[in-house]
This record gives C-alpha cells, sequence and structure tokens, in this order.
C-alpha cells in the first residue's frame, strides 16, 4: 500500500474493538494498538479501580511523557553528536 493510499485496520484495544484509518502499514498500526492496550493493562493492574476513561487518560499522559523524555534525549544525543563532528 502507497502512503498516499488510507487502509483502514480494525484493533482491539481494552477489549474494544477500533477501526483506525491511516497511511500507516497494517503492522505498525496493529503494533501500535498492541503497545496501547498493554500500557492500559499496566495501568489498570497497578490501580484497580479506575474507570475507562480515566484510565484512558492516564495512559495518554504517561505514553507523552515517555515520548517527551525520547524527544529530549533524542535533542542531547543530536547535539552531542553535532559537537563531536565540529
Amino acid at each position: 500500500m502507497t502512503r498516499n493510499n488510507h487502509e483502514r485496520i480494525t484493533v482491539e484495544i481494552y477489549n474494544r474493538t477500533y477501526t483506525i484509518k491511516g497511511t500507516e502499514s497494517a503492522q505498525h498500526v496493529r503494533l501500535v494498538a498492541s503497545l496501547v492496550d498493554q500500557k492500559m493493562r499496566d495501568i489498570q493492574n497497578r490501580n484497580p479501580g479506575l474507570d475507562t476513561t480515566k484510565l484512558a487518560v492516564l495512559t495518554a499522559v504517561n505514553s507523552m511523557n515517555d515520548y517527551m523524555k525520547l524527544k529530549e534525549d533524542y535533542a542531547t544525543l543530536m547535539g552531542k553528536l553535532k559537537q563531536k563532528e565540529d
């Protein structure tokens, strides 16, 4: 499938079925969905009283926190690489 075409992929996240439309490969979408599902289950195991909405928000916050840390690490590494090149 080319990047310009949109593909519909059905995935299951936290016992709910979602149809995701996008340009990424089915394999990529399934991997991302699997990671979201696992993150939700990990958080739920530590906080069994959470309703699904709160669980979803905490999952989003945790995921964005992880993303921001990786982005900062990447910027730091790129800065060090640039220093070595100079």
